[in-house]
This record gives C-alpha cells, structure tokens and sequence, in this order.
C-alpha cells in the first residue's frame, strides 16, 4: 500500500477530477450547437422510415447540466476532494464525527456515570440500563456473536453458562474492555501420526459422553498427554490460560471427529477485539452488566458459571 502514499497518486487524483468536470463542460457545450436548421433531418434513416432529426437538447436540461457542474466546482473548492487539498472550509468527516461524540458524551455521559457508580448486577437489574446495554451490543457485538447472542461456528454462544477466561460480570468486562486472545497450537507433530491424532480426536470426544470409537478412543489416550499441559489430565481445561473444557459437549468450531482432528493438527486462533479505548469503561461497564444478563437471573443471585466457553475447540 506503500505505492498509493506518494505525491503521484495525489497529482493523479486531481487531474482526472478536473479533466472529467471540463470534459462534461466541453461536452455538454458542443451538444448544445445546432448544425443546419432545426427540425430538419440529419440524413440518418433507420427501418426504411425513422429519421433522426437535428433537435438541440431543452434548454431546461442544458442548464440543470451547468448548474450541476458549478456545484461540483464550488464543492471541491470548499470541502476536501481533490487529493490532499482539504477544502477552504477545513471541513473533516473525522473532525465530524469527534464533535458529535463530544455532543453524545456531554448528553449521555451523565447516565452512564451514574451507572458506573454500581454494582454490575444491579445495573443488570435496572431496565433503563438493560436496554441501553442491548443497543451497544447490537451495534458493537451482534456482527460476530449474532443479535441473538448465540454466536455461531469460531464465535462464542454468550446466552450459556459455559465461559472460556470465566463468566464472572467483572470477568466479562475485563473481556469486553481488554479483549482476549484464544490461541489453539498445532499439535499434530507433538501428538504423533495421522493414526494418533485421530485415536486422540475419538479420545477427546469420549471425555464429554459424544459418539466415539472405543478401541481408537483408548489408544488416544495414552497420547493425550500432550494436551494435558492445558486442558489438565480430566481434560476439564484451565481459566488462567484460557483452555476450553472438553468434557461438555459445546464446540465452537464444531464436534465432529473430522473437525477435531482439524484442531489438532492446525490449531485455532481466535480473537475478541478490545473496546476499552473506544467505548470507555462507563459504557464497557453497562454492556458487560447486559451481556452478564444473558446467561444469568439478574432477579435471583448468581449461581457460579460453570467456567468454560469454547474459544478454542
């Protein structure tokens, strides 16, 4: 992209803008002329019978065109268009969108605060703060968890109780306000043969009770081991390294022999972006209280998560 950063590609930029604005000039005014007398043919006959005939264009149309053409010219005089010339009004769609952040702030910021003021759970109580939470979700989340927060194939379902890093309300905030890296590595070379990783895939379905081959399935576990160092000997995984449980039946990227497999030999990646430097922490702090709401009775005390989300299965 390092090509398009040079003075060349700005030079070019405003010359085919004033070339295309002079040529429709141009163009518009030598169609405007009349050659002969108007009404008469121009000598072009098409089946036998049509004629065209050496009509000039309303002026009504004509002068719409120069208008249009004027505009354009006044327009890229005073606002940004012809490469790095800002326009004489130094008007700026990032200088816009600032200034109505700032507006929104000083309008909303006060309401937030207050909810910033208390405890997550109560903030997920309170209807006011729930519907605001849902507006930040569908507008910041919705696009990779869905509008109905149960994600979907690479994309964690967020209305269970199964949490990958632990499902605590502030646990969550700090996910939403940090992000979170889930990162599976290859482990088909640590495992062994393709033999192996398969004899471990059936043995990794059996932990959770899925349909799996015995015989493979106690070969595989002997080769295990290798995944033990982060999804523990029972295979139930580890919150501080963010190892999913493989003893549930909840897959991210699908419970099939072939997909584990796939798993194993490639590894996962996945990624939860950060949200801290763009919504802040008064905001981070209602959507966290809202998505906490999804899995849990915000009219009835928390019962412990069951600390498992599947971001890298």
């Amino acid at each position: 992209m390092a090509d398009f950063t040079n003075s060349f590609w700005d030079l070019y930029i405003v010359v085919l803008t004033i070339l295309g604005i002079v040529g429709c000039a141009v163009l518009l005014y030598s169609q405007s002329k009349v050659t002969g007398k108007s009404g008469e043919t121009t000598g072009h006959v098409w089946d036998e019978d049509l004629s065209e005939l050496n009509t000039p264009m309303p002026r009504w149309w004509m002068w719409m065109f120069y208008i249009t053409i004027v505009f354009g010219v006044v327009y890229l005089v005073l606002y940004p268009g012809l490469g790095s010339f800002a326009g004489k009004l130094g008007w700026k769609s990032s200088g816009q969108y600032q200034a109505e952040v700032q507006a929104a702030d000083a309008e909303f910021g006060p309401l937030f605060a207050q909810f910033q003021k208390q405890d997550l759970k109560a903030v997920a109580a309170d209807p006011k703060a729930h519907a605001i939470g849902e507006r930040l979700f569908l507008t910041y989340c919705a696009q990779c968890h869905g509008s109905d927060a149960r994600g979907n194939k690479g994309f964690p379902n967020l209305t269970d109780k199964d949490w990958l890093f632990g499902g605590a309300p502030e646990t969550i905030k700090e996910t939403i306000l940090h992000g979170r890296n889930g990162v599976m590595p290859p482990m088909g070379a640590a495992v062994g043969s393709d033999k192996d990783v398969e004899n471990v895939a059936h043995y990794v379905l059996s932990l959770s009770g899925s349909t799996a081959d015995p015989i493979k399935a106690s070969f595989g576990k002997e080769k295990f081991a290798a995944c033990m160092a982060c999804h523990g000997a029972d295979g139930k995984g580890n919150l501080a390294i963010g190892a999913p449980n493989l003893t549930d039946k909840i897959w991210l990227f699908g419970g099939s022999a072939d997909t584990i497999m796939e798993t194993i030999r490639k590894g996962r990646n996945t990624t939860m972006p950060a949200f801290a430097e763009f919504l802040g922490d008064a905001k981070v702090h209602v959507l966290a209280a809202y998505v906490w709401s999804l899995s849990n009775d915000v009219n009835q005390p928390a019962a412990p998560a069951q600390e498992v989300a599947p971001a890298a299965q």
